[in-house]
This record gives structure tokens, sequence and C-alpha cells, in this order.
């Protein structure tokens, strides 16, 4: 069917339905018609045709580092949410953590006829500048900071030195009632050491990752040392952002160090692998009613006498151990922001550089510390 087709059966003029169909002024009574014709017909618009008219494709190419991820689908729910309301359709690439794809896709959507392309981002390499420069299409990172692009994202930085302090006041609980039981047992000074379990751990991910990787274990160690505690080198791991890749960092510092009070890993991905490896290093026997509850990581958590802390919130991991401190960001809004910021610089030209940094917020359930 045609628009004109479309406007005799609504009883509205080819003007009203092209109105209605590219988002302009059409009356309340006028758009119920033509909504009810579309509906009752089917009718489609032909994408060549408007793309045609309008000269745009009203499509936004969003690359992302994965498919199987809470936070990532957070930002990717946020995009559409925008992208649906303004009229534009989401095409989504995903490229399994691998740099080069994304600079594959990259390419293939500025040359694909997309209006523009948001890139949820883990590592910035120089290829990522280079097209980032050059791209003929606008851009908008989200997740990582880029002098080279629209960028939104998060305050890594504050969120981990916030995090490193509420592990310090932790540490200096458990020293002090350490200490505090060993006195009055032995009618001794309280010891230097504090007790057995005394140190922190910290399992990150790679440096190229500078949200991740750099900020946010940076921010750790400077809360840690705010509060006189050091993060000593042979304390520390670099792990994937998978479960599995947590588990075997968190297992080598356990059967490597046993004085370990908290491991703070880098993501609630990587915290949930170091439960578990807390599980196989203990060799404790979890009983058939837990297993079969769903609180099989709590009972791990309340068993150990190690405590974990994550980043990013995970509802799942949440559930099923009744929380970890960890870090709320704003994942949702960093892909709202982001695509709204994208459809601005498409559809009006805006030319002014944005950065915007979003907060966070500190998840503390009191319950975990006092198991």
């Amino acid at each position: 069917m045609t628009i004109k087709e479309i406007a005799q059966l609504a009883g509205v003029s080819s003007a009203a339905v092209s109105r209605y169909l590219n988002g302009g002024y059409v009356s309340e009574e006028k758009k119920e018609q033509i909504r009810k014709v579309i509906e009752e017909t089917g009718y489609q618009p032909s994408a060549q045709a408007r793309i045609l008219r309008t000269k745009k494709a009203c499509l936004v190419g969003v690359v992302v580092p994965k498919i199987n991820s809470e936070s990532i689908s957070r930002v990717t729910a946020g995009i559409e949410q925008v992208l649906s309301r303004r009229g534009y359709q989401m095409l989504l690439a995903s490229t399994d953590n691998d740099p080069d794809k994304e600079i594959t896709y990259l390419k293939l959507f500025e040359s694909y006829p997309v209006d523009g392309i948001i890139l949820i981002g883990t590592v910035i390499t120089g290829e990522h500048r280079k097209f980032l420069k050059n791209a003929k299409v606008p851009v908008v990172v989200v997740g990582q900071y880029t002098k080279y692009a629209n960028c939104i994202y998060h305050d890594d930085y504050g969120a981990g030195k916030a995090m490193g302090r509420l592990v310090a006041a932790e540490v200096r609980k458990g020293q002090t009632a350490a200490g505090t039981a060993v006195q009055k047992a032995q009618n001794a000074d309280v010891p230097e050491d504090g007790g057995y379990r005394r140190k922190v751990a910290y399992i990150g991910v790679t440096k190229e990752d500078k949200a991740v990787g750099v900020s946010r274990e940076d921010g750790f160690r400077s809360g840690l040392k705010s509060e006189g505690i050091m993060l000593e080198p042979d304390y520390v791991r670099t792990a994937e952002f998978t479960m599995d890749s947590g588990y075997h960092a968190a297992l080598g510092l356990l059967e490597d160090k046993q004085d370990i009070r908290i491991i703070s890993c880098a993501t609630d991905t990587i915290a949930a692998g170091a439960i578990e490896a807390i599980l196989a290093y203990s060799r404790q026997n979890v009983p058939h009613t837990v297993a079969d509850s769903g609180t099989r990581m709590q009972y791990i958590l309340n068993h150990s006498g190690i405590r974990v802390t994550g980043f990013g919130d995970n509802q799942f991991l949440k559930a099923v151990t009744g929380g970890i401190p960890t870090v709320h960001f704003g994942y949702k809004t960093s892909g709202i922001q982001g695509a709204e910021l994208l459809l601005d610089v498409i559809e009006r030209g805006e030319k002014i550089p944005v950065e915007m940094k979003l907060g966070f917020r500190l998840e503390e359930p009191k319950e975990e510390w006092e198991r």
C-alpha cells in the first residue's frame, strides 16, 4: 500500500499521513484515524523510500562486548527505550570482548546506512582512537572515557575508593575483635597482627580496560590507603570478565595465602567465581538441603570466615547470596543518556563535545559483615 491509499482509507490528506509517519504534528483525531488504518492493513513504510525522503535510515548500530551480561543488558535496555520512543531501530553486534571485532563492526556500521553508532566500550586501542577521530557518522562511547568522541562513563575511581574504605573498616573491625578475643582468652596484650585472617586481596582485570582495570583498582587502593592499609602485590591477581576466571584467580590466592580476610573483585561476576573458589579451597560439604534450595553461595559465605565484595550490583548474585557489598552503577541510565546524546547529534547537529560522568551507589548489606 501507498501513503495515498492509507490517506484515502483514513479520510485525511497524504500530508497528514506523512507527518504522522515522520513524527510531525497531527491532531489527535486524525492521528487515531491513521493509526487504526495502519493497524488494520499492516502497512509498513518503505525503508528505502524513507531514506531517500528524509536522508535518514532511522537505524543505530550498537556494538557490545558480550550479550550474556546483566550490566550490558541494562545498558542496551536504556538505549532501546530511547530509540523506540524516538522512532529508531537498533542493530546489535556482539564482539565477545575482541577489540579487533569491535573495529570490524564499527567499520561495517559506518559503511552501512546507519545514522549513528553507540559503542559500549571496554578497551580503547590506537585503532579505536583512529576510527573515532575519522568516523563518517556520529559515535557515542558508553562506559569508557575518551577525548575522541562524545562519551558517557561511570565514576569508577570514586566507586573503587568508596569500596576500599568500606573494606578497610571491616578489616580494622575484624582485627580489633580478634585481638580482644585473644586478650581475654590468654590475659595477654592484643597481638600486633590483630588475628589470623587480616589481609585484603584483590582480583582485577586487564589494565587495557581503563575504567574497570585501572580507575576502579586505583580508587580501591586509594580507599585502603586513606585508612592506613596497603594492598600488597602478592595479594593481587588478574582475571577475565567471567565467573570461571574469577574462580581460578581466587583459588590461586587462597592456596598461596592463608591469611586472607576479604577478597575484593573488580566485578560481581568475578566475585561469584571467588565464592565458589572458597568452597573448593575449604573442602567443606554443603548440605543437600542447602545445595537444592538456591542458597548455596550464601551458605559458603556464612561458614568460610572470608568475605567477598564486587562491583555491578548483579541481581542474580544478590538473590543467591542474600547480597554482598557491591557498587550499583546506573547502567540503564548510561544507555538512556548515550542514546539521547547520539540522537541529538543526528537530529539537531549538536557540535558541543560532551563528556558525562555518572555517579554510583555503594550497596552494603549489613548482615554480610555480621556473619
